[in-house]
């Protein structure tokens, strides 16, 4: 059994899973489907040409190997994502708060930042329209990474009723959201080695049957594992439990990131 297609097949589909769990990034934000799709498709076939029960349990462990891995990634870019429009967030506060301080007219210094970060548009948009402009960017905050704007909706609707200077008061938002991202930069480099230990951890086992498959006179690991019913067994518990590890490390932080 162990040099059958449907054997090869989830060794590939093991190191595309292996892959995409370490990189992260690597893979485009649809191609965790598609290569699920792609896996189910070539190793139903491979089960049509050499029909054999062990053969659709490789198929299955494959294709969860690859949907768990492609779950792990797509959770990652979209962490990365929200970084990013944090960044880009705090970047055009600091524009916008430095043109209304130097004198700039609101949709002047709104069309600058709007440079700086384009998601600012629709927040534009409604000043020049004369709209709600403190719930154009309470909306802006519904986007992962973008919760900052909340704050900014509640400075300019404050300024706005007080008659305060809008100046100021972005720029003690500005001000506040430095702070804040100086601290979500300490805790995102603590739970950055708790991560990358998760991950070593997933692929130690690997490892260790790629170092000491051979080592043993006899001893094939591969073979028990791919090629008895009690090894897919071990082999589909040992994926499952190492992937939900991963996850729930996942789960902690980007929990721990939501509350800093």
């Amino acid at each position: 059994m162990t040099g059958d297609p449907a054997v090869l097949l989830t060794a590939l589909m093991a190191g595309a899973a292996a892959a995409c769990a370490l990189r992260g990034t690597s893979t485009a934000p649809a191609a965790g489907p598609v290569l699920v799709v792609v896996a189910v498709v070539v190793g139903g076939a491979a089960v049509l040409l050499h029909p054999d029960p062990g053969h659709l349990v490789l198929l299955l462990v494959g294709a969860g190997v690859l949907a768990m891995a492609a779950a792990l990634v797509r959770r990652r870019r979209r962490r990365l994502e929200a970084r990013r429009r944090q960044a880009s967030l705090l970047e055009a506060c600091g524009v916008l708060s430095s043109e209304l301080t130097a004198g700039q007219p609101p949709a002047t210094a709104l069309g600058r930042a709007v440079r700086v970060w384009p998601d600012l548009a629709p927040v534009l948009r409604s000043h020049d329209l004369g709209a709600d402009v403190p719930e154009a960017w309470r909306s802006l905050a519904r986007h992962p990474g973008a919760h900052d704007a909340l704050v900014l909706a509640a400075a300019w609707q404050v300024s706005h009723r007080s008659g305060r200077g809008l100046g100021e008061a972005l720029a003690r938002v500005a001000r506040g959201l430095r702070g804040a991202a100086a601290t979500r930069r300490v805790v995102e480099s603590e739970l950055a080695s708790a991560r990358a230990t998760a991950r070593l951890l997933a692929a130690l086992p690997v490892l260790a049957l790629v170092v000491g498959g051979g080592t043993v006179p006899g001893s094939s690991p591969w073979g028990f594992l791919l090629g008895t019913p009690v090894g897919l067994a071990c082999l589909g518990a040992g994926l499952s439990l190492g992937f939900l590890g991963l996850w729930w490390i996942e789960a902690i932080a980007d929990d721990v990131e939501r509350r800093c």
